[in-house]
């Protein structure tokens, strides 16, 4: 396509589905030191077994993350800090089974929540009864602790 002035909606869609298609047959990495078994990960370094990620540091196992760093089996979470196994999550460090949080620090188990720590399933707990609980589940859970 040379000029999309002239670009029909059924040539657009083909394009879109052949550019998409082309994507997702491609692993190489891009300006990535020190990534191994990445697969279309870009900009990312010291990473193990990671798909898709852009400016991540020290991930494993993570996929589609952007600006993450020390995050462990998470998918698709902007700019986290030792998350493990996060869904959507945002600006949030040491969540662990969390999804789509945004802002939050400390958070075990939570869904949906903005700008709280030391919460549990959603609920809010002070600092030692948190460490001391998620410790617990932990273990019950065989969950590594970041």
């Amino acid at each position: 396509m040379s000029d999309a002035r002239s670009l029909t909606g059924p040539q657009f869609e083909s394009a879109l589905t052949e550019l998409v298609a082309d994507a997702a047959r491609g692993a190489s990495n891009t300006d990535c030191v020190k990534c191994e078994r990445c697969e279309r990960c870009a900009q990312s370094t010291f990473c193990v077994g990671c798909s898709g990620l852009t400016r991540c540091q020290y991930c494993a196992s993570c996929t589609e993350c952007v600006d993450c760093t020390h995050c462990v089996r998470c998918r698709a979470c902007l700019s986290c800090r030792h998350c493990v196994q996060c869904e959507r999550c945002v600006g949030s460090s040491y969540l662990v089974r969390s999804v789509g949080c945004s802002a939050c620090t400390y958070g075990f188990g939570c869904v949906g929540l903005t700008g709280r720590d030391f919460c549990i399933l959603n609920e809010p707990y002070d600092r030692a009864t948190y460490f001391a609980v998620v410790a617990r589940l932990a273990r019950e859970l065989r969950i590594a602790l970041p």
